[in-house]
């Protein structure tokens, strides 16, 4: 699996990206929030991007999805970096690893302040793979809908 190229999404990209985007999401899929995600993801000027891993057939392997803010703590911008999912036929290759590291390159180029995510306690494979990136922090996540 030497041969991954990480790239941005394309437009393109829809029939390739949406089983990974279905895998992410527990197959679970919602028509309105897949139509938007793909909107946000292929506008330029919205601030929220993706980033896939590419066989040498073309086949997409993977994808990491990400946010660029501004927070109160930091002059330069932040990412957060909202789903990674690696095809479970690509898995324990190094993939998910690419990916990160590709997005932790591209937030070092650009002068990011920090990249964060979060990721479930008991999801073993994650925290497997983020002990080495970052450091981890003690807090709880609350949340309140709005809408």
């Amino acid at each position: 699996m030497s041969k991954i190229k990480i790239r941005p999404v394309e437009p393109g990209d829809f029939p390739s990206w949406l089983p990974l985007w279905d895998g992410n999401n527990l197959g679970r899929r919602d028509e309105a929030v897949t139509t938007e995600t793909w909107s946000r993801l292929t506008d330029p000027d919205f601030p929220v991007y993706g980033l896939v891993a590419e066989n040498p057939d073309g086949a997409l392997a993977g994808l990491v999805h990400y946010i660029l803010h501004y927070t109160t703590g930091a002059v330069a911008p932040v990412c957060y970096m909202q789903d990674l999912y690696v095809s479970p036929d690509y898995r324990q290759h190094g993939i998910g690893r690419k990916l990160v590291r590709a997005l932790a390159d591209q937030g070092q180029k650009e002068k990011w302040a920090r990249l964060y995510w979060l990721a479930e306690a008991d999801n073993k494979a994650a925290q497997a793979l983020y002990k080495d990136f970052g450091i981890k922090l003690d807090f709880t996540l609350h949340v309140l809908r709005t809408g």
